[in-house]
């Protein structure tokens, strides 16, 4: 059994009470507003759900997180980088970028971006705290990710590519970006080969947690990124 958060206030059990199967579910109910969201992330927890559920908090251990330093460019992504046919925008087309997340994707049925969640985290950009990083092709959206950044860290929360490369060019420049401004981590969830190819691993769940309360109280993340803020990176093969 888990608990049922049913406190006006944001009140998570601790990451020791997840459940390990299924893994890191940690507690049903409370809010999306931005106390219980922002709260919910300096403690490594997240939402995620389907259609008709309650809300569900989870926090899987071990825990897939990628070092900013240790993002790895493969040869055949390094020609796409140096090439000149995409641009990088941030926060340009937020609620655009969320929604193609949304999409069903291949043979999937449904999604967890439930409209619930799309509007939570289109509240969290209009406060600043949640970004998009777009990959723009012949002046359409191509590809892209959104997020949310807190002090040093920035969570990942769903990417998507509708041409070759575009979220990888994406996910390339966030990480560049973030290592020049001395991020810590960038939190990836869960385990996919996808994101190990890029050079991103799985850490123990408490290892994960004394990063976020190392990191999360720095500096102010809060505030729309620039667009052009990732444009002037270099690329060569890692």
């Amino acid at each position: 059994m888990i608990p049922l958060l049913i406190s006006s206030h944001p009140s998570f059990p601790p990451l020791t009470a997840a459940l390990s199967e299924p893994n890191g579910l940690l507690a049903a109910g409370g809010k999306l507003d931005p106390e219980w969201l922002l709260t919910a992330y300096r403690r490594g927890i997240f939402p995620w759900y389907s259609p008709g559920d309650p809300i569900l908090w989870w926090s899987p251990d071990p825990r897939m997180v990628l070092l900013p330093a240790e993002i790895r460019i493969h040869r055949s992504l390094a020609k796409r980088l140096r090439n000149a046919n995409y641009e990088i925008r941030c926060d340009t087309a937020f609620a655009d970028t969320i929604a193609a997340c949304a999409a069903p994707r291949n043979d999937e049925h449904g999604t967890w971006i439930v409209p619930e969640i799309q509007h939570a985290y289109l509240r969290l950009h209009e406060l600043g705290w949640a970004h998009s990083v777009e990959t723009w092709m012949d002046d359409e959206l191509a590809g892209g990710l959104y997020g949310v950044a807190i002090g040093h860290v920035f969570y990942g929360e769903s990417m998507f590519s509708r041409r070759t490369d575009a979220s990888k060019i994406a996910l390339a420049h966030l990480a560049r970006d973030l290592d020049r401004r001395n991020f810590a981590l960038i939190d990836c969830q869960m385990v996919t080969t996808h994101l190990i190819s890029m050079g991103a691993r799985a850490i123990p769940r408490n290892e994960f947690a004394a990063l976020l309360a190392a990191h999360t109280g720095h500096g102010a993340s809060c505030g729309r990124w620039a667009p052009g803020r990732m444009s002037d990176l270099n690329w060569s093969e890692t």
